[in-house]
């Protein structure tokens, strides 16, 4: 009798799997299927197909896909293969305390489920998907201006502390300061637009408003100081990159795929600001009606007259640039080496660049999904994020270790010390 048996059944979103599928028939030829079923009511699907060894097994740790969502040897592809029936939606956890994604993982035969018949599925498993480790500890801070959620981890402390910050989708995202704080940081997911009483629209960044978050996350009495790092994305990573330029306090910027160049969002911090006027329209439509924004600031290299490339040799703490190379929504490869020179340039070694081909914007932890576009609410058209699928995915997996290995390694009152 077939049984699916994976271990362990209830993890982090970022462990990997072991799945094995055992009382096949020798070389008997299934369909591997996950399916998950997000908050919305969305079902994300994958399939692929296998075949079984001669002991009648198939270990995803050993055996080769032969078909379906993808083909060769990947243990978690299930996983990250997974994509939504309705097209142009994004797998976005947001109750990250109470609920996990449960993923049902299915075996079919492959004759029968191709011929429609009633005895086609073999074997059934579920498993728990969870953003948050036991013991994590939601709040939520509406102090002064600022409006965002902490995470604690368990335990009484302290523990470095990350703000984590999102992009232009606007909102609360807190699924990344959820992780964070399962793996042993005092994470704030900041939010700066689009959330309870926050403008609607970000038309001015004023890092005052980060400076003010900063400072609440390092008064916490379980918060270790006195600096503290940051993890950002896309608008959020331009605006992690100019709180380290002006804060003390920041002393690790985890940037991910994101724009250094000055565009028509002013960024002022006290006395200065970095705003550049509108440029010729160079956001363009893909055949299937799809932005791609990625030329809209085009390459710093080339544009050095048009737009202001924000200082970030002036930043005192680290850098760790992360960036996709089928990125599709920033042109992100060129503004990262273009803050590396400046850093070079400027006698300063104090930036890593992770460079990853195949990989798209939307990086995110280890296993999610590959999401090639949806919609952005401030957007009358889907935007085109970009990325392969098994590139992204090793993507995913690799730089999520170096972020949380680049956290600990500065924030750390030993490296602290030495800022």
């Amino acid at each position: 009798m077939a049984q699916i048996i994976v271990h362990p059944k209830t993890a982090l979103v970022d462990e990997p799997l072991h799945i094995r599928v055992t009382g096949l028939l020798p070389s008997q030829l299934v369909m591997l299927q996950a399916s998950l079923t997000d908050e919305k009511g969305q079902l994300f699907l994958s399939q692929v197909f296998y075949k079984a060894d001669k002991n009648g097994e198939i270990d995803l740790e050993h055996a080769g896909a032969i078909g379906g969502d993808y083909v060769g040897i990947h243990p978690m592809g299930l996983l990250w293969s997974l994509k939504p029936k309705k097209i142009l939606s994004r797998l976005l956890k947001r109750d990250v305390i109470n609920s996990p994604f449960l993923v049902h993982l299915d075996v079919y035969d492959f004759i029968q489920f191709f011929t429609s018949s009633p005895d086609s599925l073999m074997a059934s498993e579920t498993v728990e998907r969870w953003y948050s480790a036991p013991g994590v500890q939601r709040i939520q801070i509406k102090e002064g201006q600022v409006r965002g959620a902490l995470f604690l981890p368990p335990g009484e402390g302290p523990f470095p502390g990350v703000i984590d910050l999102f992009g232009g989708v606007g909102g609360l995202i807190e699924f990344r300061a959820s992780l964070l704080a399962s793996r042993g940081f005092a994470a704030l997911a900041l939010a700066y637009f689009a959330y309870d009483d926050l403008p609607k629209e970000l038309d001015v960044v004023d890092i005052e408003y980060f400076e003010e978050a900063a400072d609440i996350l390092l008064r916490h009495p379980k918060v270790l100081g006195p600096s503290i790092g940051v993890v950002s994305v896309s608008r959020g990573a331009q605006i992690g990159v100019a709180m380290a330029i002006f804060l003390k306090q920041v002393a690790a910027t985890v940037s991910i795929n994101g724009p250094f160049l000055t565009d028509t969002i002013m960024i002022k911090y006290k006395n200065e600001s970095f705003y550049s006027l509108p440029s010729p329209e160079r956001i363009r439509t893909n055949e299937l009606g799809i932005l791609t924004c990625y030329s809209a600031l085009g390459n710093p290299q080339e544009e050095a007259n048009q737009h202001a490339f924000l200082p970030v040799e002036r930043a005192q703490g680290h850098f760790l640039f992360i960036v996709g190379e089928k990125d599709y929504n920033v042109n992100s490869k060129p503004n990262a080496e273009q803050a590396m020179e400046q850093l070079r340039r400027h006698g300063k070694n104090n930036g890593t660049l992770l460079s990853y081909p195949g990989a798209g914007h939307l990086i995110e932890p280890p296993y999610s999904p590959l999401c090639v576009a949806s919609w952005n609410p401030f957007i009358p058209r889907p935007v085109w994020w970009g990325g392969e699928l098994i590139p992204h995915a090793e993507a995913q997996e690799h730089s999520w270790k170096e972020i949380l290995k680049f956290l600990r390694h500065h924030l750390t009152p030993t490296s602290i010390s030495k800022l």
